[in-house]
């Protein structure tokens, strides 16, 4: 009896322990609550404070921008108050010291498209071919010394590119343009045919079961296409063998450089952007029968295709900004090559002429020709921030598409 008493006991000293114990916690968790109350508005003050920072630091970048919009159109609208837009989109007539003047920009408009556009088709194939190859075909240890070299050449300043292309390379085309561009274009031309045989014999081949057959009708494709390629690549080489340059600044020149210039950029972009599909969309291809050919053509592109656009945009942008280069090695020269595509003469283009003019501009401040300049710097504004934002468009179009949206 005595031991039931002092059972009873006990638990009753447990249960008041613990009845305590869920009391003291209670308590601390209301008194914590009560703390925290008395500090939310000086966390949400803060907070607010963070947020609103960290908003202006991000916009920092597109405040600037749109302040050089503004000043720049500040000194542009005045000449097409006072001129018009017909003669600067129209007349190719620019002598701008004439009294009166005439600024017609549309030969320096189209010099500018022209290497802009020479560059591109030069740098975008080496570049996206060399982001293949060093994401899919070289082993890692030769990619990274392979990718800081080619990385280099951004560092390399404008105007030694400048001084390259007029001291060296202008010289060498003037006196050895044939033989030059016929070795560059069987140096050039050789492995993008070689890369299209093989991928092209491939890809014919692929659906073939029985891998004899497949083999053999592989051989006899790359023997067939590789004999027409070697003919087309002489006929060509023959006839650059013989083109005479009479000058060696011109627009072949120019965009040569500018294409060496955008190169970095392009490979790297490029092959950050293959190198972001993973491994395990490749696996996976390789896992359904699928050739390397056919997994870098049908599967890594197309998943790194918004990259490699931005790549190119940029690449772009590089060589319609560049000054040094076109000011010291185009010849400077307002007018529209004849034929349209002769590559061989010289052009002149608008960060040319805004670099070269502005000094005798900025002498007579208000004037014409000081204005005219600010029109050709809005254009290229213009021209670079709609070509960004189609880029952007096509970029999250191609996004929704491969995400089946």
């Amino acid at each position: 009896m005595k031991t039931e008493q002092a059972c009873s006991g006990n638990d009753t000293e447990i249960n008041s322990i613990v009845m305590s114990e869920d009391v003291r916690k209670e308590s601390g968790r209301s008194g914590a609550f009560v703390v925290s109350a008395g500090k939310r508005k000086i966390q949400k003050f803060a907070r607010t404070v963070g947020e609103s920072t960290l908003l202006l630091i991000a916009s920092f970048v597109a405040i600037v921008v749109f302040f050089i919009f503004y000043f720049v159109a500040v000194d542009a609208i005045p000449y097409f108050q006072l001129r018009g837009f017909a003669e600067f989109f129209t007349s190719t007539d620019w002598y701008p010291a004439d009294d009166p003047g005439k600024f017609g920009a549309l030969a320096i408009i189209y010099g500018s498209l022209m290497v802009t556009l020479g560059s591109t088709l030069l740098a975008v194939p080496m570049g996206v071919s060399a982001a293949i190859c060093l994401s899919d075909i070289l082993p890692f240890s030769v990619r990274q010394y392979a990718k800081p070299v080619i990385e280099m050449l951004a560092a390399i300043p404008s105007v030694a590119f400048g001084f390259f292309a007029l001291v060296i390379f202008a010289p060498l085309l003037q006196t050895q343009g044939g033989p030059i561009l016929m070795w560059a274009w069987w140096v050039l031309a050789a492995p993008f045919l070689l890369l299209a045989i093989i991928v092209i014999s491939d890809l014919l081949t692929a659906n073939m079961e029985d891998q004899n057959k497949r083999q053999m009708m592989s051989t006899t494709l790359l023997v067939v296409f590789g004999a027409a390629a070697l003919g087309f690549l002489y006929w060509v080489g023959s006839v650059l063998r013989q083109i005479e340059i009479m000058s060696g600044t011109n627009a072949l020149n120019v965009s040569i450089i500018l294409s060496f210039m955008a190169l970095p950029t392009i490979v790297s972009v490029s092959e950050d952007a293959l190198q972001a599909v993973g491994r395990e969309l490749r696996e996976g291809s390789y896992a359904l029968g699928s050739t390397r050919a056919e997994t870098i053509v049908r599967t890594v592109l197309p998943a790194a295709s918004s990259g490699i656009l931005a790549a190119v945009i940029l690449g772009i942008m590089r060589a319609l900004g560049e000054t040094m280069v076109v000011w010291m090695a185009s010849g400077n020269s307002s007018h529209i090559p004849e034929p349209w595509f002769n590559y061989l003469e010289a052009v002149r283009t608008l960060t040319a002429t805004i670099a070269g003019d502005m000094g005798e501009a900025d002498q007579v401040t208000g004037s014409e020709r000081y204005h005219v300049l600010f029109a050709m710097g809005l254009f290229l504004l213009v021209i670079s921030f709609f070509s960004n934002l189609v880029s952007e468009r096509i970029v999250v179009r191609q996004r929704k598409i491969l995400s089946g949206q």
